[in-house]
């Protein structure tokens, strides 16, 4: 049976690649995307979104617009990563594609009580419309299968701020609800670092490759890519969504998981959205998530190549 998947995002370049990663799978069924807040300008992000499934050719599966600005705080956009539009600074898709009617919290209430158990939650940015649907629907935890969440560095340097992650910066309120009253399994920035970035030899090797997936791939982190060299001296990019929808679709990738207590600094100032997590049991908390600390990289990367050269990330598994 395919594993049907609501997927939350704020499109910017590698939330693109993951929405492709499970738009071209055969075993995956998208049943809708949602949109929130997060890197870019928001009608930036959902032309982005209906794009990526026009390039894996699955313009049927519904576009919700939801929550346009973090629960209660103001952020800032990640522009001067993924460039202006978020796909690379320099594709600003048109498609004229409509939005589906309802608001994106609402499209994962309503879906969750259709099918109860039956979906996965993918969530590759901030948690704002999760939390807004836990609101409209308490028993939310009790209708969804699973819900898989790329945010938060555990126990690492964040990629926004020395304390935190962008996605848990931009709404910790969101990600503190979200933690707290959902079994999540969580997909961190630190995890991305060490194994889902490509460097040289593997971007190289997607240029190459001449199909419509790997120039949407290169184009959409161009900037990402000159990010990195400018900040860091290095030729690389971090594919932290793709990972994170890679384990959901596909978790004999996962070869390490624990489960820790988990909370989120929602407070003004320098912690803002830094990830407590408990891997010592210091707290004397319950664990309430499940962190996954390792991955099979090679295979990882492997269906990612397949997905750019193929339209098949199954190819090889």
């Amino acid at each position: 049976m395919s594993r049907r998947v609501l997927i939350d995002t704020d499109t910017a370049g590698d939330d693109a690649m993951a929405i492709l990663l499970a738009a071209v799978a055969d075993s995956v069924s998208v049943e809708a995307l949602t949109i929130v807040a997060g890197n870019v300008e928001f009608d930036y992000e959902v032309e982005n979104a209906k794009h990526s499934l026009e390039v894996a050719d699955a313009t049927d599966v519904p576009v919700y617009e939801g929550a346009r600005a973090p629960l209660v705080k103001d952020h800032e956009h990640a522009d001067q990563v993924h460039g202006e539009g978020g796909l690379g600074g320099n594709l600003f898709p048109d498609t004229g594609i409509p939005s589906a009617d309802g608001h994106g919290a609402e499209a994962i209430v309503e879906r969750a009580r259709e099918s109860p158990g039956e979906l996965t939650l993918v969530c590759i940015g901030p948690l704002t419309n999760v939390a807004i649907a836990l609101r409209l629907e308490p028993d939310l935890n009790e209708l969804l299968d699973e819900v898989w969440v790329m945010g938060g560095a555990v126990n690492t340097l964040g990629n926004d701020t020395p304390s935190a992650e962008f996605n848990f910066w931009v709404d910790p309120d969101a990600a503190s609800v979200v933690v707290d009253e959902l079994d999540v399994t969580l997909v961190d920035w630190g995890l991305s670092l060490r194994q889902g970035t490509f460097e040289t030899d593997t971007l190289a090797e997607i240029e190459a490759m001449g199909t419509d997936y790997a120039e949407f791939f290169t184009t959409a982190s161009e900037r990402a890519r000159e990010f990195a060299r400018e900040q860091y001296g290095e030729d690389s990019t971090t594919q932290p969504d793709s990972l994170a929808m890679a384990c959901a679709l596909y978790p004999e990738l996962v070869d390490e998981a624990n489960d820790y207590y988990v909370d989120v600094d929602e407070r003004k100032g320098m912690t803002r959205g830094y990830s407590l997590v408990d891997e010592h049991g210091v707290t004397g908390e319950e664990p309430n998530a499940r962190v996954v600390e390792s991955v099979d990289e090679e295979a990882f990367e492997t269906l990612f190549l397949d997905a750019m050269r193929h339209g098949d990330p199954e190819r090889s598994l």
